[in-house]
């Protein structure tokens, strides 16, 4: 199968460059400068005591020529338009879009613009980030990829993605409820995000601040919200979050956050606006994430003000 990673940032060029390394047909859809860089220098993955280095399959948007069978979309919310343009000379009626996105507003999107029987729904989970050299340094051994159907249950293309992206480098599983997958990592990365907004900081530099409580509060939040939406989180799940949100020493944040305090636009409204939306809609109180959203919005304000 052709795949196509739209995307070679920290997430589309990890799982991509682990796809390549494993004799997978991948091609990478990139702008011109990333492209230029990767040319120059290759994929790079540093971190863990491990560097790989590959040379990738590189596209444009004006090179994209035929369709192919899977198109990986990893890209910022805030670049999905762009994105979806962009990949429609790539997208046929038998295509599978995985998206990989934060939050589910991109589910509508990408829906409207390739059809239902297309998309599918995704989750990820690594940590990383692009370095000062535009290589991708991975900050820990978490990589895994879950695919499954939005309407629920397996299917036969599901099988099918399954023997090509499994045994790659990283952990993968098809969902027979993927909405429910989604859900719960909405809840994770909308906590890890307000906790490192609110306090400005790490999560350890929130418990050296005496806000241990504080990430376990913003997950009873988010969970309340995924309870009413039909999406209840299992205890030890939940507890899983709130534990990682308050361990002491702990370096880790958000994707949501390392881009604010860098100046730049966030997903504020993918990952927290909508969740607080719907959280009215619910009828669920959350302050807490209010308050986050608050405050990002006064950044994003300030961006758009500036520009």
């Amino acid at each position: 199968m052709r795949i196509l990673v739209v995307g070679a940032g920290a997430t589309g060029g990890y799982f991509g460059a682990r796809l390549h390394e494993a004799g997978r047909d991948v091609t990478f859809l990139v702008r011109p400068r990333r492209a230029e860089l990767l040319r120059d220098r290759g994929l790079r993955i540093v971190g863990l005591g491990r560097e790989t280095v590959v040379t990738p399959n590189l596209v444009t948007a004006p090179e994209l020529a035929g369709h192919y069978d899977i198109v990986l979309m990893s890209v910022k919310a805030t670049t999905l338009p762009q994105a979806v343009e962009d990949t429609a000379a790539a997208v046929g009626p038998r295509t599978a879009v995985v998206p990989f996105l934060n939050g589910l507003a991109h589910l509508d999107t990408l829906t409207k613009a390739y059809g239902s029987d297309v998309v599918l729904g995704g989750v990820v989970r690594v940590i990383t980030t692009i370095g000062a050299e535009g290589e991708i340094m991975q900050l820990a051994p978490l990589a895994d990829m879950t695919v499954g159907e939005p309407a629920g249950g397996v299917s036969d293309r599901v099988r099918r993605i399954e023997e090509v992206l499994s045994e790659a480098g990283f952990d993968f599983a098809v969902s027979p409820d993927i909405m429910t997958a989604m859900w719960h990592k909405w809840v994770f990365i909308s906590t890890l995000g307000a906790l490192n907004t609110l306090v400005r900081g790490t999560v350890g530099e929130a418990v050296d601040a005496g806000a241990a409580q504080l990430g376990a509060q913003l997950a009873v939040e988010a969970a309340q919200v995924a309870e009413a939406a039909g999406h209840p989180m299992p205890r030890p799940a939940l507890e899983n979050v709130m534990a990682f949100v308050s361990r002491p020493g702990s370096a880790d944040t958000a994707s949501l956050y390392r881009d604010l305090i860098a100046g730049q636009p966030t997903e504020a409204e993918q990952i927290l606006g909508d969740l607080t939306a719907r959280a009215r809609a619910f009828g669920v109180s959350t302050p807490l994430l209010d308050v986050a959203t608050a405050s990002l919005r006064v950044h994003e304000n300030r961006l758009a003000h500036s520009a």
